[in-house]
């Protein structure tokens, strides 16, 4: 059996009593051809390639004006024991564990606790490249965001989603349209295809879960013709993404702590405007109703619309993630990279745990010199109210001799 042909019949991705046959009163280039997407694989490797040169020569130079800089982290001293459990078994070793450790390497639990965080930090990525990742995306994001608005903002559907489905499914696509879907299609899969090697955090498998819906949208909107919808809410969430790259940017740098905080409070309220409250009443809303006084559903109307309901739970998870960065901001206690990125475990070590353990060599001497001279000066205060005790001591048995 020829599963090909089935997968292409026309009561999948067309309403019913609508075939093939009637699309092609368009002509091939008004008409998204399945064959087109095709060319995101490229377009995601000359992507990745883009992205490579640069976070290697345009983004240092940046992060040079922002006061980007690498914190200096103290080296986990060699134990090739230590090591060979490190990268064969856990970064992070049990009780039992470090017990059995003990054993081996003749060290303190105190000592293993501080050479496996020391050395988890090691593997944490710098400052200089998270500014390249969130540089990159803002240059994506902006760019994407402007050319799609510039694209969208004279159209009818822009304004009324009602005329979404004019027509449909014989709408005429324009080439901005079509190169807004393959440029944004071939960004997703690139994303996906470096996440394993990218900077992980700790939603790394939401972000899965989000580029897989992402592309499979990108991929089934636009053989069914929904592009119309389908480009609407690529602006919205382009929207948010370029305050939040750009908030992640100004994060890593050297005094821009009130920039930062006011871009993240704009962030925080396009998020919630766009994705909470714009994405499920005006997109999920059209889609899932007013989509049915045009047409009668079919398979891609489940499927599109199930897409869209994986995508509103991400929303709700990372606002709560949002909101809880929000009153960490408003209480002070904001770390420098909580705010922008909820890293994983890589990025949250406890540089407090152990402080002491974790500073230069120069700031210890500095604590040290600081804690002789607080010494010696409580010495000699104690000793000079000796002396000045025992001379009143003496004039008092004078005078009564």
């Amino acid at each position: 059996m020829d599963l090909l042909p089935d997968v292409w019949r026309h009561d999948y991705w067309l309403p019913p009593g609508v075939t093939w046959k009637d699309m092609e009163q368009l002509a091939d280039s008004d008409r998204p051809l399945p064959k087109d997407l095709l060319i995101s694989l490229p377009l995601a490797l000359g992507f990745i390639a883009l992205r490579y040169l640069f976070e290697r020569f345009i983004a240092p130079p940046i992060g040079r004006c922002l006061g980007v800089k690498n914190r200096l982290n103290v080296s986990a001293a060699p134990s090739p024991t230590l090591e060979s459990f490190y990268t064969q078994r856990s970064r992070r070793p049990t009780q039992s564990e470090i017990v059995s450790l003990m054993s081996l390497c003749g060290k303190t639990q105190r000592q293993i606790e501080t050479w496996f965080r020391l050395r988890r930090n090691q593997d944490r990525p710098c400052r200089t490249t998270k500014f390249g990742v969130a540089a990159w995306r803002f240059f994506f994001y902006f760019i994407a965001f402007t050319a799609g608005l510039a694209s969208l903002i004279d159209k009818p559907w822009f304004w009324d989603t009602y005329e979404c489905w004019r027509e449909y499914p014989v709408q005429p696509m324009e080439r901005a349209q079509y190169w807004y879907y393959m440029l944004e299609l071939g960004f997703y899969i690139s994303l996906l295809l470096q996440i394993s090697v990218d900077i992980k955090r700790k939603d790394f498998k939401e972000q899965v879960i989000h580029h897989l819906a992402t592309i499979f949208l990108l991929i089934f909107s636009y053989c069914g013709n929904w592009i119309r919808i389908g480009t609407l809410i690529m602006v919205l969430h382009d929207c948010s993404d370029v305050l939040l790259e750009a908030a992640k940017m100004f994060n890593y740098g050297t005094g821009w702590r009130g920039m930062c905080n006011t871009l993240f409070v704009v962030f925080t309220s396009a998020f919630f405007v766009t994705r909470l409250v714009i994405f499920p009443s005006k997109i999920i809303h059209n889609t899932l109703t007013r989509s049915m006084e045009m047409f009668e559903p079919c398979f891609i109307y489940y499927f599109f619309n199930t897409l869209l309901m994986v995508l509103q739970a991400l929303h709700i998870f990372w606002f709560g993630i949002i909101l809880r960065m929000v009153y960490k901001l408003l209480e002070g206690k904001m770390n420098k990279d909580e705010r922008s990125d909820e890293e994983s475990a890589l990025e949250e070590e406890e540089d407090d745990k152990g402080g002491e353990e974790n500073v230069p060599q120069g700031d210890c001497w500095e604590k040290s010199k600081d804690t002789l001279n607080s010494r010696l000066s409580t010495h000699s205060c104690v000793l000079n109210n000796l002396t000045n005790h025992r001379m009143s001591v003496a004039d008092k048995m004078r005078k009564a001799q």
